[in-house]
């Protein structure tokens, strides 16, 4: 069970079972009023209406509560990200990011994560960095087309190239 809220929502207690029957990007991050954070979740969530294209949700996830999530986008705080519609969850009891093999033993934060899941429930992808350095969302899109074209696809397809053996 997470928590999910959106700056414009009330905390909802839900489960990855409602994300089912559309492709998934499951966000972990490490902690919110962090330096690196801010700006994937910020980026993130300008590349929105490219995932919606594509049938895609995105769940952003850390181990912080709902309420640092609140506070996080409300702070008059250099690193606060302010109004976005990227739901944040909250994982607080850790459940998810034990799941997923992300939680950090020594801090109790998820490490900088991500996993693409099909319409299935299926994980087609999965990446996990140094919690130094940010992701691509840009990099993200293009993976996430590539899963969703059905064909075999050289490094660096990109959307319009021709897959192998086609």
């Amino acid at each position: 069970m997470i928590t999910v809220s959106t700056s414009s929502s009330l905390p909802i207690p839900t489960t990855l079972e409602t994300y089912k029957d559309k492709w998934l990007i499951l966000f972990f991050y490490p902690f919110d009023f962090s330096i690196v954070c801010p700006t994937e979740i910020k980026v993130m969530n300008s590349y929105l209406p490219e995932f919606e294209k594509l049938s895609t949700n995105v769940l952003a996830i850390s181990t912080d509560s709902i309420y640092t999530h609140r506070a996080w986008l409300k702070a008059n705080h250099p690193n606060a990200i302010g109004d976005i519609d990227l739901i944040l969850a909250s994982d607080f009891n850790k459940e998810v990011s034990r799941a997923y093999d992300v939680l950090d033993p020594n801090t109790g934060a998820s490490y900088r994560a991500l996993y693409i899941i099909n319409p299935e429930g299926i994980i087609q992808y999965a990446t996990m960095t140094n919690n130094n350095v940010g992701r691509s969302a840009k990099e993200t899109v293009r993976i996430l087309q590539a899963l969703q074209s059905g064909g075999m696809c050289p490094m660096d397809w990109i959307l319009g190239d021709n897959t192998i053996g086609k």
